[in-house]
């Protein structure tokens, strides 16, 4: 009798990403970025192709076949992204360009219409950049004051000192579901719960948790979320904003032009129904169609299995860097972390630089990610200058990690580690 190895989850998907059959450097490519960008299935490039080749055209203004063609494709992405995060109606996705967009079209419709001097927006340390600039224009704009959640002794979410935070000043949190240095999944139905209470609207940035897990809107019971095409195997330059229908609602437009409006006079201007009010101008269009191609793509296969999958790699992705001398992981263990936790390492090797690494890990064909992650200011809490990063996806494999693991010994052995 002979056994067959059972096919893991990345044996199933790998031929659908032609860009990880290659080799980098005459090595194969072992891409561990993926937290930075996730790579793309044929379904989506073909799908992307498809639009430009076939059916090319403008969006809701033209009665001609291409571009009644292009409008259905365009509005079916959104109810398949509606579907995705269980929006409860699809006038609560708008379309943006990426999170960074989402979060600064709600900081300036909702937060310059809505903030007064001294009220209270709460962020956290660990937060992206895009998530703490719009709120620093805000609030020098308004004089709304910033407030900052600490790290708990395992590097999560400190859901204690979050508490002592919120008052009946707060009127906005503003927090990432999953750190993209930290990897920790934060408690964000419990943080809406808690901030609810006194008022408070909630804004999560779900760019690392969209593309790797179930997220459900309705039973977060955030007020807007945001995620990143890029990152959950769609193109660049798309992403999207949930918003509660009644919140939409009430806030004024961010862009004014074509396609926002009902009516335009010279001396003023009627909106547009939801969503698109939000949407002026000539949308991003083969980018959006192929970005629900993406989600039927991760539907397909299922957020619980990508989850499943994903965490079963982490753990063995830990235990081998666990092996290390002088390697420090940031963030939660993932037996540590309560809420489980995201398929990423942010670490440290000593004094080495974390470019250095990063730098002759390439040489030997294999990707990671270098620098501050765009969370300065959590690096500077935790005293580093930068950390290297690998992430991990669910066309990723035990054997890549392997081959990370012997190219991350073989360099530090470069720089004269203890390691054989």
């Amino acid at each position: 009798m002979t056994f067959t190895k059972e096919k893991t989850l990345a044996d199933k998907v790998r031929a659908d990403f032609p860009i990880l059959n290659q080799e980098v450097n005459g090595k194969p490519l072992v891409y561990f970025d993926n937290a930075a960008t996730s790579q793309k299935p044929l379904l989506v490039l073909n799908t992307l192709r498809d639009y430009y080749e076939q059916y090319n055209s403008n969006v809701h203004r033209g009665a001609h076949t291409l571009s009644s063609k292009a409008t259905d494709a365009y509005e079916a992405a959104r109810d398949k992204v509606a579907k995705f995060v269980n929006a409860a109606s699809r006038q609560e996705i708008v379309f943006t360009r990426n999170a960074t967009e989402a979060i600064n079209l709600v900081a300036y419709s909702w937060g310059m219409s809505n903030l007064q001097p001294g009220d209270e927006i709460i962020l956290s340390v660990m937060e992206h950049h895009s998530n703490l600039v719009p709120w620093h224009f805000v609030a020098q704009k308004t004089g709304a004051v910033l407030k900052f959640v600490e790290l708990t002794q395992e590097e999560t979410f400190d859901l204690e000192h979050f508490s002592t935070l919120l008052s009946d000043k707060t009127k906005l949190v503003s927090t990432v579901h999953v750190s993209n240095t930290l990897g920790c999944i934060n408690p964000v139905k419990v943080i809406c719960e808690q901030a609810h209470k006194y008022g408070a609207k909630v804004l999560i940035d779900a760019c690392q948790s969209v593309p790797h897990m179930p997220v459900n809107v309705q039973q977060i019971d955030c007020d807007w979320l945001v995620a990143s095409g890029h990152k959950m195997c769609g193109p660049t330059g798309i992403g999207f904003l949930y918003g509660k229908l009644e919140l939409l609602q009430a806030m004024p437009p961010f862009l004014g032009g074509g396609e926002m409006i009902a009516d335009v006079f010279l001396d003023h201007s009627t909106y547009a129904d939801l969503p698109h009010k939000f949407e002026a101008g000539t949308p991003a269009i083969g980018e959006t169609i192929a970005l629900g191609a993406a989600v039927d793509y991760l539907s397909s296969i299922g957020m619980d299995q990508i989850y499943a999958y994903e965490s079963e790699l982490t753990s063995y992705l830990f235990e081998q860097l666990g092996k290390i001398p002088d390697i420090r992981i940031y963030g939660p263990k993932p037996k540590v972390a309560g809420l489980g936790r995201a398929a990423l390492a942010a670490f440290t090797a000593g004094d080495i630089h974390a470019n250095d690494l990063s730098t002759l890990l390439d040489q030997e064909g294999v990707a990671i990610r270098a620098g501050h992650h765009c969370t300065q200011p959590l690096h500077r809490h935790l005293v580093i200058p930068a950390t290297a990063r690998a992430s991990l996806s669910f066309y990723n494999t035990r054997e890549e990690i392997d081959v990370f693991i012997k190219a991350l010994k073989d360099t530090l052995d470069f720089f004269g580690g203890l390691f054989s």
